[in-house]
């Protein structure tokens, strides 16, 4: 004979399922949402940056004494389109309402400071661009190579090999691993993402199993049937805490499948790196932390719901409550937080900085098993307070 809990469980589940927004917000959502974000920003990003490459920028040069050389080099570089001007104060307008990309002023004295082998000075105008600055770095790297070439000229004119200038050979190596470097900052975003879900997946269903029964009038009959309060709110709150948990687990296939199947637009060196650091036993763990948040946040939204007059209470008193949970999440972001025994135990912060050493692979076991006593402590103390919440006449009728 199946216990009154599980026959609770069953009816709202059941209800719950046949709400559009509940399906919209614990299914939908987190599915696609992942696999669309990937792609349309890794599309968005490559087309910006290639228009970016490709385009041929219109340069002004200003030379004032005209025996730089510069506008004759700079004509020699693909990409570029260059005018000599003489009327150096209007270039500034110029650029700014991009009439021009950028404009390089040579003032009067710059050959004899070439001459005496003293730095000459030329300034570059520009307009810091949305679309990663590539129009201005492209034309720094063709005013270095510019530099290059006088440097050159003149160490040969010392009789001096250029090459004597670069007494070492430095060898670059990074020892960071693609998993620990893709997972820092894969990292950051992710539980952010997740615990977000986890927080909406649940936050209506437990309005309407709440609050929505008593504006309706069926919490009454729940509570006169031969199930205890106990048991009723058992099987709601396993309820809440399977769709908070279920969003969070369908926001996780939706990009661990995108990721999987190769993102068009990502390059393959990225897209090999997260496909490493999203690993099966990487995800069973985070999930495995999510868990006991879910629960946490199911009691929590419960209890509000149920201390609601009305729906509409419910959403304006639990609504505010999301700033509460993205603050700990965003705060994880914050360059120099790392886990370590204060932020073990500090709420939603430890599940954003736990998951985020998990994903790179740097996770210390001792503050894991510090994150997970005290997230099941957290939930623990969530379900009494809920039970206990369910027990009080002044709370369910409340009116």
């Amino acid at each position: 004979m199946s216990s009154p809990a599980w026959v609770v469980f069953r009816k709202e589940l059941r209800d719950t399922l046949r709400d559009r927004r509940t399906l919209v917000a614990m299914v939908v959502v987190p599915l696609l949402l992942f696999p669309l974000l990937m792609v349309g920003m890794a599309k968005f990003s490559q087309s910006r940056a290639a228009e970016a490459r490709d385009k041929t920028l219109a340069v002004a040069v200003a030379d004032a004494e005209a025996s730089s050389g510069l506008a004759e080099f700079l004509r020699q570089e693909p990409g570029l389109e260059i005018s000599e001007v003489q009327d150096v104060t209007a270039l500034p307008e110029r650029v700014r309402t991009e009439e021009l990309d950028a404009a390089i002023v040579i003032p009067a004295g710059y050959g004899a400071l070439l001459a005496s082998y003293y730095p000459a000075p030329l300034q570059l105008l520009h307009k810091s661009s949305d679309d990663f600055d590539i129009p201005r770095t492209r034309l720094e790297q063709a005013l270095g190579r510019f530099e290059q070439k006088l440097l050159d000229e003149r160490l040969r004119s010392f009789g001096v090999e250029p090459r004597v200038l670069d007494p070492l050979d430095i060898q670059r190596t990074d020892v960071v691993s693609s998993r620990e470097l893709f997972g820092k900052l894969l990292g950051g975003l992710l539980p952010y993402m997740f615990i977000i879900f986890c927080f909406t997946g649940g936050m209506y269903p437990a309005i309407d199993l709440a609050a929505g029964e008593k504006e309706r009038g069926t919490l009454e009959t729940l509570l006169s049937s031969p199930a205890s309060r106990l048991q009723i709110a058992l099987g709601k709150f396993a309820v809440v805490t399977l769709t908070g948990f279920t969003s969070a687990l369908l926001a996780t296939v939706g990009m661990y499948v995108s990721v999987a199947q190769g993102v068009e637009g990502i390059p393959p060196a990225v897209l090999s790196a997260i496909q490493s650091v999203l690993a099966p036993g990487t995800i069973a763990l985070v999930l495995a932390l999510l868990l006991p948040l879910s629960v946490f946040f199911a009691a929590a939204l419960l209890m509000l719901s149920l201390y609601a007059r009305s729906y509409k209470e419910a959403m304006s008193v639990i609504s505010p409550l999301m700033i509460v949970v993205v603050v700990p999440a965003a705060i994880a972001l914050a360059p120099g937080v790392r886990l370590g025994l204060v932020t073990a135990v500090v709420p939603v912060l430890n599940v954003s900085l736990a998951t985020r050493e998990i994903i790179a692979g740097t996770a210390d076991p001792l503050h894991l098993a510090l994150v997970f006593a005290s997230l099941l402590l957290l939930a623990a103390g969530g379900m009494a307070a809920c039970a206990r919440w369910f027990s009080r006449e002044d709370i369910v009728f409340r009116s």
